[in-house]
């Protein structure tokens, strides 16, 4: 009888560890696979669309800055004709379509944001490419009064933000996977 119950208690035992080891598993796959989905639908993109306009604006400022070295929009004297047409040109062309596919990227994306609330530089990026989309609503009708969105745009924050949360998905991911974030898994 003894036996029996010890055979019982074994196999329940075993049950158990089997059942609480595949739950475990089905919790990571579960966690891995919500973190690709974070990574290649929201944060991935809006990285990428970040340090892109990023790049294209350092470029920008270096192609058309002054003697000085600032650019026109930085500067004691105001941009002249020729230096606003530029911006127009570089804003509807590189600038606001980025920053509007970054918004499209946080407003369709929004649920798969790590916070449990839209962080303060998201919104603002939102707000500022609404004002852009105003000011270029304008440039289509010939109305050059103004040349930059009304809100200004959250570039440090947003910058930090979106590099800080890549940063801590694709080591999650690494981790998940098993792997040194790192580390190359290619055997040489």
């Amino acid at each position: 009888m003894t036996t029996v119950i010890l055979t019982v208690g074994l196999a329940f035992i075993g049950y158990l560890a089997t059942y609480l080891n595949g739950l475990r598993l089905v919790q990571r796959q579960a966690r891995l696979t919500r973190v690709n989905v974070q990574l290649s639908d929201f944060y991935g993109p809006l990285f990428a669309l970040m340090e892109a306009n990023s790049r294209a604006y350092d470029t920008f400022s270096e192609m058309y800055a002054r003697p000085d070295g600032r650019d026109p929009f930085h500067h004691d004297i105001p941009p002249t004709e020729q230096e606003l047409a530029r911006w127009r040109t570089w804003a509807t062309t590189v600038f606001i379509p980025n920053i509007q596919v970054m918004r499209d990227v946080v407003v369709t994306k929004a649920d798969l944001l790590i916070e449990e609330e839209m962080p303060s530089a998201l919104l603002q990026l939102c707000a500022h490419v609404a004002g852009y989309e105003i000011t270029a609503a304008q440039w289509a009708k010939g109305n050059y009064e103004e040349h930059l969105s009304l809100i200004p745009f959250p570039g440090r924050e947003l910058r930090e933000y979106t590099r800080d949360r890549f940063s801590h998905l694709k080591s999650e991911q690494a981790r998940l996977l098993g792997r040194q974030r790192g580390r190359s898994n290619r055997r040489r």
